[in-house]
């Protein structure tokens, strides 16, 4: 199950449907667009914001969300399509001993997209809640809410240099987890599933 099979049909999918229409978090559990990271030819694409970028202010400025969505974004889908690049052209010319380094790089790269297409749904300017289904999980993995906001807040503000808090849901344990990301692909478990991600780069801020 991926996270649009989730989102659509687990735990949030009930949450969402209490969210008001304008509500970017629930628009994009009925459209999923956000989620089409590629092309029909496997280029990697960014999808428009859900949102206008005056849309969070007073909390984010139109200036920040501009230059973090188009600037940041926009240049790790650029650099993940370099990478991909890259990569086919050491294939071609039989020359794997630069393979490790594109690899890498697309690793960084495309991660980077992920979370950020991720992080656009995740932000609203009016303060919603846990209900139904989503809150009885939060409390059976949590304790209760406000448990979870705590680990989420801490753990998001004590990654090393840049990364990201995740929220994301286990497939393998069933279960909700927090988790810290180094830069964007560092410290991730295997098979997980963001939900929601706090970014903690300077260039969000």
């Amino acid at each position: 199950m991926d996270r649009k099979d989730f989102l659509k049909s687990g735990a949030l999918a009930t949450a969402a449907t209490l969210l008001t229409t304008n509500n970017a978090f629930a628009q994009n559990l009925a459209s999923n667009s956000i989620d089409k990271l590629v092309d029909a030819n496997g280029n990697y694409i960014q999808q428009a914001l859900p949102y206008s970028e005056n849309f969070l202010e007073p909390y984010m400025d139109a200036e920040t969300m501009h230059l973090h969505y188009t600037f940041h974004h926009g240049g790790a889908v650029k650099a993940a399509n370099k990478d991909v690049s890259m990569i086919k052209k050491a294939l071609d010319e039989n020359n794997l001993e630069t393979v490790d380094y594109w690899t890498k790089k697309l690793s960084y790269h495309f991660s980077s997209h992920i979370l950020h297409s991720i992080f656009w749904t995740n932000l609203t300017n009016k303060k919603t809640s846990p209900t139904s289904d989503l809150q009885k999980r939060i409390e059976k993995n949590f304790g209760s809410y406000d448990r979870l906001k705590s680990l989420i807040a801490a753990t998001s503000k004590n990654v090393d240099g840049n990364g990201w808090g995740i929220v994301a849901y286990q497939p393998y344990s069933d279960s909700l987890t927090v988790l810290q990301c180094e830069n964007h692909e560092k410290l991730t478990q295997w098979g997980a599933i963001p939900l929601l991600v706090i970014d903690v780069w300077e260039h969000a801020y």
